[in-house]
């Protein structure tokens, strides 16, 4: 007897920070595991407790299931769909669910647009 096949996902641990300087501007980059929505937006809630000196906390994430995932994002204050979307975009990209990714902006005073 056949046996229906259980949706598989590849998740993620929690990754390092990654840090990134232009234009005067930092930026830091973390991935955070979450497997839904409160605990996903529970893990962005603490970046930005830990960060609160960030002008931006653009995010994204990707929740199981892996075959129809619940996706949103915010460009927190960027322009308008310069942050949020290439984040979920990456996230697609790596065929990955059940994390959140958050990049945090100092701002250097220059523009980067």
């Amino acid at each position: 007897m056949n046996q229906p096949v259980e949706d598989t996902w590849t998740g993620v641990e929690d990754g390092p920070e990654i840090e990134l300087k232009v234009k005067a501007s930092r930026f830091l980059g973390q991935v955070l595991a979450a497997s839904d929505r409160e605990e996903a937006l529970a893990r962005l809630q603490e970046v930005r407790r830990r960060h609160h000196d960030a002008r931006h906390h653009c995010w994204a994430f990707s929740l199981p299931p892996a075959t129809a995932p619940e996706e949103r994002f915010d460009d927190d204050g960027e322009p308008s769909q310069t942050a949020g979307p290439p984040i979920l975009q990456a996230i697609r990209g790596a065929s990955v669910c059940g994390l959140v990714v958050v990049v945090s902006r100092w701002f250097g005073g220059v523009k980067l647009g």
